[in-house]
């Protein structure tokens, strides 16, 4: 149970569904080339193995933030060894790029394992430095998230093409552009929540000499920032809205509508009215499930737009 815990099962879920459901709906309707069930299966589980080695190696040089920041929920040192997270860490990590190589070589491509590589490398240095510098680390996170999405497209030669531009309402029905569009509201929601995050963190960071935005800029301004950042999602939103009415959709904008733009909006507002670090807690939890929302919405696109195109 440490084990699971330290490696963050929940969240690996989180990105294995995210990965499906953006396989299901969008890329496995195109007939893949490469992208068949058991390579989908195996580039999947290589990112969920990267990730997991990433919350390994994040713990591993956040034991004393995380003993401020949460001292019931320290495991390394207190239940696992630190010289078994570092060796775990390095085997996910080589066995994250043996599936990842599976795929690649059989699409003579071996090129194409140079993508995880970067997301190890990230992930060390997010660790190491990132994390603890201004708005970078939470940059950092955002990008990798975005490309949990992205990989498909590297992977995948039938998605490699056909980027022009298009009108507005075929974009939204381009798998490319579709896969685009969901891996920018990963990246902004993700970007988010880190800063969030990192507001709740406020006093363990500020001990380790971070220098996140709470820390440089104060409470205030951060939430300032997100609510900037909650515009640029909200907007695009509503813009997808009005061109899916004017075309006579109607589940999939209420749908938008309802389940992520008032949430967003509501969750914006609600931000600054507490400082503790309870209520940042619910925060962050709150963007996560509208992040979950938001990766649900696949389903419509594939039983709507995708369907009633066919």
């Amino acid at each position: 149970m440490a084990w699971l815990k330290l490696i963050r099962w929940k969240n690996l879920l989180i990105i294995f569904l995210t990965q499906f459901l953006a396989w299901g709906c969008v890329i496995l309707p195109e007939n893949p080339k490469v992208l068949i069930p058991v390579n989908f299966l195996l580039l999947s589980f290589s990112t969920i193995l990267i990730a997991a080695a990433g919350y390994i190696i994040n713990d591993y040089f956040d034991i004393k933030i995380d003993s401020v920041n949460r001292p019931g929920k320290v495991i390394l040192e207190k239940v696992i060894p630190r010289k078994q997270a570092i060796i775990s860490h390095t085997i996910l990590n080589l066995l994250a790029l043996f599936l990842a190589g599976i795929v690649a070589i059989q699409a003579h491509h071996p090129e194409w394992l140079f993508f995880q590589a970067c997301c190890t490398l990230l992930l060390w240095f997010y660790s190491t430095h990132f994390k603890r510098q201004y708005i970078t680390g939470n940059v950092v996170v955002a990008l990798l998230t975005a490309l949990t999405i992205i990989v498909l497209l590297v992977y995948e030669p039938i998605l490699q093409s056909g980027l022009q531009l298009h009108s507005l309402i075929s974009i939204l029905s381009i798998p490319q552009w579709v896969l685009c569009i969901y891996a920018y509201f990963a990246f902004m929601l993700t970007w988010m929540r880190e800063i969030v995050k990192d507001m709740e963190d406020l006093k363990g960071d500020d001990a380790a000499g971070c220098i996140t935005m709470p820390i440089k800029c104060g409470l205030d301004y951060s939430t300032r920032f997100i609510m900037a950042l909650a515009s640029l999602v909200v907007l695009p939103l509503i813009a997808v809205t009005v061109i899916l009415f004017w075309h006579h959709y109607v589940i999939p904008p209420l749908y938008i509508t309802g389940a992520l733009i008032l949430p967003i909006i509501i969750w914006s507002l609600f931000l600054g009215r507490k400082y503790t670090v309870q209520h940042y807690h619910n925060a962050s939890t709150g963007i996560k499930l509208i992040m979950m929302i938001g990766i649900c919405s696949l389903l419509i696109y594939h039983f709507i737009l995708v369907t009633n195109s066919a």
